[in-house]
C-alpha cells in the first residue's frame, strides 16, 4: 500500500500544500510544518536536465543525509533540498525527455522522498514553447513515455498534477488517458491553460474525474483557501485529497482551524528569517525573501507601512531591525 492509498483510507479528506516556484522550498515547508502541517509536501519543480547536470555521483543529496554542503553548490538543486520532516514529501519534475525523467527519478529515490510527481499542468509560456508541462496534454504518446520512464526510474509512488485542458475542457479525453496510466496519485487544477487562474475553477469536472478514477488517488485543486473550503470541495466531488496553493498567502495556518494573533504573524517572519539564514547563508539570492512578506505582514493595523519598509531593506539584519522596532 502506498503513502497516498494510506492518507486516503486514513483521512477525508487528506490535504497538500500545492508546490510553487520560489515558494515552497525547504525553508517555507520547515515553517508550515512547526505551524499547521498539511498531509502531503510538494517541492518546487525542478528540471530534470538541471538535475542531471548538477547532481554529484554519490548520492543521498539532502539534509538528512548530511550533505547539505554539496548539495548547495549545485543551484538548480536547491529546489531538491530536503529536511528531516514528518510530513511526506514528494519531489516534483518537469521536462520533455523521457531518459532524462529516467535518470532523474533513480537520483530522486535516493534522497528520502516520498514519491515523484511529473508536471504537466504549468500554464507558463517558456515551459509550453519547449512542450513541457501543459503541453503534455496535446502529446499523448510523449506524455505516457515520460510516466513509463519515471516508474521505471524508482520504486516510489509515481503521481501526476495537470489542467482539464489547453483551450478547451478535455476532462474525458485528457484526464480519461491519465486514468489508463496506472498513476499513484492525479492532482487535477479545475481550469485549462487559456484560462489560467481568471475564472472560477470547475470543481464539477473534478467531481467527473473522481467518477472515472479506478484505483487512482485524486487531488482537486483551484480557488481552495483553507481546511473549511477542502471540506466543502470534498464532500461535493468525493476526491480523496485538496490541494491549497494560493490560500496558503492569505493565511499560513489555513491547514488549521486557528485564527493568528498579530504577533503570531510576526514571530513566524522572524523565524522565517532564522532557518533562511541557517539553510541558505549567502547561497540564495536575498530578493527571493521579499516574497515571502505579504504572506507574514497583512491582515493588521500598519501591516502595509511595515511591508513598505521591510521591502526596502537590502539584509537580514536590517529586516530584523525593522520587525523589533514594530514589535
Amino acid at each position: 500500500m502506498t503513502f497516498w492509498q494510506k492518507l486516503a483510507k486514513k483521512k477525508k479528506p487528506f490535504l497538500a500544500l500545492a508546490p510553487m516556484e520560489d515558494v515552497t522550498d525547504v525553508v517555507f515547508r520547515q515553517v508550515i510544518e512547526e505551524i499547521a502541517p498539511p498531509d502531503v509536501f510538494f517541492t518546487e519543480f525542478t528540471n530534470v536536465e538541471a538535475i542531471l547536470h548538477n547532481a554529484p555521483s554519490d548520492p543521498p543529496l539532502n539534509l538528512r543525509g548530511g550533505r547539505k554542503g554539496e548539495l548547495l553548490n549545485n543551484p538548480a538543486l536547491y529546489r531538491l533540498l530536503l529536511s528531516k520532516t514528518k510530513i511526506p514529501t514528494v519531489a516534483q519534475i518537469w521536462g520533455t525527455n523521457p531518459e532524462s525523467f529516467y535518470k532523474s527519478a533513480q537520483i530522486i529515490s535516493d534522497m528520502g522522498f516520498s514519491g515523484i510527481d511529473i508536471n504537466m499542468g504549468c500554464p507558463q509560456r517558456p515551459e509550453l514553447k519547449i512542450g513541457a508541462c501543459a503541453a503534455l496534454i496535446k502529446n499523448h504518446t510523449l506524455a505516457s513515455e515520460i510516466i513509463d520512464a519515471v516508474r521505471r526510474g524508482t520504486k516510489s509512488p509515481v503521481s501526476v498534477k495537470t489542467r482539464i485542458g489547453i483551450k478547451e475542457i478535455q476532462t474525458e479525453d485528457w484526464i480519461g488517458f491519465l486514468l489508463t496510466q496506472k498513476l499513484d496519485a492525479l492532482t487535477v487544477h479545475g481550469r485549462t491553460v487559456k484560462e489560467m487562474s481568471a475564472v472560477p475553477a470547475h470543481w464539477d469536472e473534478i467531481a467527473k474525474v473522481v467518477k472515472m478514477k479506478g484505483d487512482t488517488i485524486i487531488i482537486g485543486n483551484g480557488d481552495v483557501k483553507n481546511k473549511q473550503d477542502a471540506g466543502h470541495r470534498a464532500q461535493e466531488t468525493g476526491a480523496d485529497g485538496v490541494m491549497i496553493g494560493r490560500g496558503v498567502f492569505e493565511n499560513p495556518w489555513c491547514f488549521s482551524d486557528h485564527t493568528s494573533t498579530k504577533e503570531e504573524k510576526i514571530n513566524l517572519l522572524k523565524r522565517h528569517l532564522e532557518l533562511w539564514q541557517e539553510t541558505w547563508g549567502d547561497k540564495k539570492n536575498f530578493s527571493v525573501l521579499k516574497k515571502y512578506f505579504k504572506i507574514y505582514v497583512r491582515d493588521f493595523d500598519g501591516a502595509s507601512e511595515l511591508r513598505a519598509k521591510l521591502m526596502e531593506a537590502k539584509s537580514i539584519e536590517v529586516l530584523k531591525i525593522l520587525i523589533q522596532k514594530f514589535l
